[in-house]
């Protein structure tokens, strides 16, 4: 667990779960090798055996699992439960934001699902920078880790086993992951909320959330209807990889040319 833990004989009436979610050193190498499902030009009994190899969706489940996990610890037993990983802004954030999406149907607005972001993940201090490599080029960076894709794969995939329990589409979710990545917008910019205020971020950048609420109707599920607490199916078999994000239409077009067509030999000179 790195940080270490506390035993539960200091705490009547608790009980103690590891949720066996790997760390960020383990998320990053299967984010690396999940770049081979994307880009090599293989048919797809060698692309599914890549994503096998990938493990991503078995991080994806192991998250998940934790989260539907908690939801039912409060839900089923009017109990509290307290998340907590190494450090407190990575798997933390990503639980405690998964569960209360499947507790509470404002969360799965579109601007519920914004303040939720912004209380768990950017308040909270999840470290954007040093995930993301804002502005780096060290691509090998140890800090570096797909903690907030996961979060955002995790909600997609609720999407799929739930269409009309979101009122945002799944064009939302793209667009949040393409703007963590552009830089465009101060939302995901900095690792805290001091280092923030004191680059006055918010007086010198636009928010993500005021771009996607000036458009909102482009961003709205057109068969959403307000549904009650979710129960989640987490095995493996119910999970989806998300080849609308992680592949587009052209480079599967052009992969699929580059295995039907025969090798053409080219003269260089």
């Amino acid at each position: 667990m790195g940080g270490g833990y506390e035993t539960k004989d200091q705490y009547a009436n608790t009980e103690l779960n590891f949720l066996d979610i790997e760390n960020i050193h383990k998320m990053r190498e299967s984010l690396f090798k999940l770049q081979d499902v994307c880009s090599l030009c293989v048919d797809d009994k060698q692309r599914f055996a890549l994503l096998q190899n990938s493990q991503w969706l078995h991080h994806i489940k192991a998250v998940l699992t934790g989260a539907q996990r908690i939801a039912d610890v409060i839900n089923q037993t009017n109990s509290s439960a307290l998340i907590h990983c190494s450090d407190g802004w990575d798997r933390t954030s990503q639980l405690s934001s998964l569960a209360q999406v499947l507790l509470n149907p404002f969360y799965r607005t579109i601007i519920g699902f914004e303040v939720l972001v912004e209380k768990e993940w950017i308040s909270f201090g999840h470290k954007f920078d040093k995930r993301t490599g804002h502005g780096g080029s060290a691509h090998g960076d140890e800090q570096r880790a797909p903690i907030f894709l996961q979060f955002i794969d995790c909600v997609w995939q609720m999407c799929v086993q739930f269409p009309h329990a979101f009122e945002f589409n799944e064009h939302f979710l793209v667009t949040i992951l393409n703007h963590l990545y552009s830089c465009a917008f101060g939302t995901f910019l900095t690792d805290s909320e001091r280092t923030r205020d004191n680059l006055a971020i918010r007086a010198r950048t636009i928010s993500l959330w005021s771009f996607i609420n000036s458009q909102i109707g482009v961003y709205r599920n057109t068969s959403y209807s307000e549904h009650g607490v979710l129960t989640l199916n987490t095995s493996i078999e119910s999970l989806q990889f998300w080849s609308n994000y992680y592949m587009n239409s052209e480079l599967k077009e052009s992969c699929q040319n580059l295995i039907l067509e025969p090798a053409r030999k080219e003269t260089v000179v």
